[in-house]
């Protein structure tokens, strides 16, 4: 007997963080979505075996009142349960998370940040373009196809950076895609950064980036003219042009 009341104790000691982890995510949601349906926590009693804590869901008014609705339910109560759920493991991993910076190096983290040899504060790179190319460079948005007038862009010259200048593509390199970006067979040699992008879900890309001050340039693909194969489809916003002389 004392033996097995010993068992129960380390039992429920062991659910106790399961059940702080679970009220802070359902706290997170509640916060965040206080018109989601109400979660409630319920211990298991006694007779029952020690297994932490379960959850449960009662649908709010607005939820009864759709019943008629079949096709609405499920995934409402899906959707609720996925953002406890989340909410819980990003709860429950917050307090283990170390700094990036403890594992990386210095160059890693200047690549994280987007610094490159040339750099800038925000405050002195908004200053320094014109506002969209801003957004485009520091905060990778992307332009409107067939938006730029680098796109059809056909004279001898060399593209660069809009924000530090640097030489990009060279005009033989450059050619019409039918995308609407001005788009790039090759890059000019170690002027420009390639880095995994996983921004969308299920479709991971390559970023490309100003290799002098780690501006975003657009993205690399597969699919470009022989004999390099590449896509270079860049924002016109993020580059100028300079004529040959």
């Amino acid at each position: 007997n004392t033996l097995a009341k010993h068992s129960h104790k380390q039992q429920h000691s062991a659910s106790l963080p399961i059940h702080s982890t679970v009220m802070q995510a359902i706290g997170a949601v509640q916060a965040v979505c206080p018109s989601t349906a109400a979660l409630r926590v319920q211990r298991r009693g006694p007779a029952a075996p020690a297994r932490g804590v379960r959850v449960v869901v009662h649908a709010s008014a607005s939820e009864q009142a759709d019943e008629a609705t079949p096709a609405v339910m499920p995934r409402r109560r899906l959707i609720n349960l996925g953002a406890a759920t989340l909410a819980m493991v990003v709860s429950n991993s917050s307090s283990k998370a170390a700094r990036a910076d403890e594992f990386a190096s210095p160059a890693q983290m200047a690549m994280l940040n987007r610094e490159g040899t040339v750099k800038f504060t925000e405050e002195q790179w908004k200053a320094k373009l014109e506002p969209f190319s801003y957004q485009v460079l520091r905060r990778e948005a992307t332009e409107r196809p067939f938006s730029s007038p680098l796109n059809t862009e056909k004279r001898a010259g060399t593209f660069v950076c809009a924000g530090c200048d640097a030489p990009l593509f060279t005009s033989e390199s450059k050619y019409d895609s039918g995308t609407g970006w001005p788009s790039f067979a090759q890059a000019i040699a170690k002027q420009v950064t390639e880095v995994p992008d996983y921004s969308i879900m299920f479709f991971p890309r390559t970023e490309v980036r100003c290799h002098t001050c780690q501006g975003h340039l657009g993205h690399v693909f597969t699919d470009g003219p022989k004999p390099t194969g590449l896509r270079y489809c860049m924002n016109g916003a993020a580059m100028a042009f300079n004529p040959a002389a």
